[in-house]
């Protein structure tokens, strides 16, 4: 399915509580806030406003989602989907290329009456795939899986969930988070290939002590989508959560192996859509310059560390000053935290 020249603009249904910044720095909803839906290629939009980027696929097998968002912001993004659910649903199919006489014959009738009869209905959300266990990632699993429950294909069950068996290890209040916001599947090893989903292979990668060690990025192999979670942070430095696994050489580990399965279109510009898990939608260009920066900053604080320097003495020294007015505007996420989480995560011994 093509993507669609349009942007769909869907209103809160319920007014959300005022929430504040979460532990990585990211924004949490404000009241009445909007989600707003944006075509990315083929059947795959974003959605914005939710707490955290959610990526959607939307087509004849149901609605998947790359995470949920907050909880705060649940039903709006329950809405939003619904609504864009609908919409591509009621949407005219574009001309297919004809390959093979039993999708080309004229009377087929699944073509035929949607022309002739009312539109079909919406598709069920039928899975989340959460990328990490970040709370701004999955604080509306529970809300969409119960959703699924009236309002998905199989009567009494909900949307499935799926997770990189780390990822749950050390969720805070563990005992306290609702059963149904829980993965109902986890794997294991580097990936887990799911089925030919609304018309593509997805294949969900684990990227090992990045952000933290139970990071997945989701891959749209048809539509050339990534969905980087917060490997990748275009509003601000990377959140590197050591007490997970987290270290700033796994994050550009990631971020390399990000560039090495993306396709570039032309001089680095185009070609596969990278989605971070906050800020802008970003391409292999835009990936190598936060690579970039990354790595800057680590050889930095790493050769002041190797002098023997403190860690206040090495924030003292503004190592990042020359990307700090892209990158060091989030109060929650200041660049000495960043320099702190770098300097901690450094093995003293580590080599190039």
């Amino acid at each position: 399915m093509r993507a669609r020249p349009l942007l769909f603009i869907v209103l809160a249904a319920a007014l959300l509580s005022r929430g504040g910044q979460t532990a990585g720095g990211s924004q949490q909803p404000r009241a009445g806030a909007e989600i707003r839906i944006l075509p990315l290629r083929g059947n795959v939009f974003l959605l914005l406003g939710g707490g955290s980027n959610i990526v959607a696929s939307v087509g004849r097998d149901g609605v998947v989602l790359v995470d949920s968002g907050s909880a705060p912001a649940a039903d709006a993004v329950l809405a939003a989907v619904r609504e864009l659910s609908r919409q591509v649903t009621s949407s005219a199919m574009p001309q297919q290329s004809c390959v093979g006489l039993v999708h080309c014959q004229w009377w087929d009738s699944s073509r035929f009456l949607s022309t002739t009869a009312s539109p079909p209905a919406r598709r069920p959300i039928i899975g989340i795939i959460n990328t990490s266990f970040d709370p701004d990632h999955m604080g509306g699993n529970a809300a969409i899986v119960n959703a699924g429950k009236a309002y998905g294909a199989r009567t009494g069950e909900g949307a499935w969930v799926i997770a990189h068996e780390n990822a749950t290890k050390r969720i805070p209040g563990r005992a306290a988070a609702p059963v149904d916001g829980m993965p109902t599947e986890l794997y294991f090893g580097t990936d887990k290939k799911l089925n030919f989903i609304n018309g593509e292979g997805v294949v969900v990668w684990h990227r090992p002590a990045a952000h933290t060690d139970g990071d997945s990025v989701v891959q749209f192999r048809g539509s050339e989508v990534l969905a980087a979670g917060d490997i990748l942070n275009m509003a601000q430095y990377p959140v590197i959560d050591i007490a997970k696994g987290g270290s700033v050489q796994g994050i550009v580990d990631s971020l390399n192996w990000i560039l090495d399965i993306a396709v570039v279109e032309h001089m680095m510009e185009g070609g596969t859509m990278i989605v971070p898990g906050h800020g802008r939608v970003t391409d292999s260009a835009d990936v190598a310059y936060y690579r970039d920066m990354v790595t800057i900053v680590r050889d930095r604080v790493r050769e002041m560390k190797k002098r023997g320097m403190a860690l206040p003495q090495i924030q003292a020294a503004k190592l990042t000053r020359d990307y700090d007015p892209r990158f060091g505007r989030n109060p929650s996420w200041t660049p000495e935290m960043f320099v702190e989480v770098v300097y901690r995560s450094l093995d003293p011994k580590a080599k190039e």
